[in-house]
């Protein structure tokens, strides 16, 4: 299990590296200060109704909440050592990922 948890940890830090700087940026400054003209709404409505940008969301928001949890689990057993209490910071952790992700899964399907 632990190899796992390990790749998807890589792997979400990967696309949290790689793709939120990207959209904080067009979104948070570009687009709101006219440095490139946004999208039309209508556009990005379209965008998101298609089934893979909703695979790739999906993907970014599961990648990222599984890295944000094993980054959490590991800086609470070195950081607080409270590695007597691993069974519950797993489950604590990774069943918040899980959850995250069925919450994500939840909103684009019902978009």
């Amino acid at each position: 299990m632990e190899p796992l948890l390990w790749l998807l940890f890589s792997a979400g830090g990967v696309v949290a590296a790689l793709l939120l700087p990207v959209l904080a940026f067009l979104f948070g400054f570009a687009f709101p200060l006219g440095w490139i003209g946004p999208p039309s709404h209508e556009h990005l409505w379209a965008l998101v109704r298609h089934p893979l940008t909703r695979l790739v969301v999906f993907g970014v928001c599961t990648l990222s909440l599984f890295h944000w949890a094993h980054r959490f689990r590991y800086t609470l057993y070195d950081g607080l050592q409270i590695q007597h209490l691993g069974e519950l910071v797993e489950l604590l952790c990774y069943g918040g990922a899980v959850l995250g992700s069925a919450m994500a899964a939840y909103v684009l399907w019902r978009v």
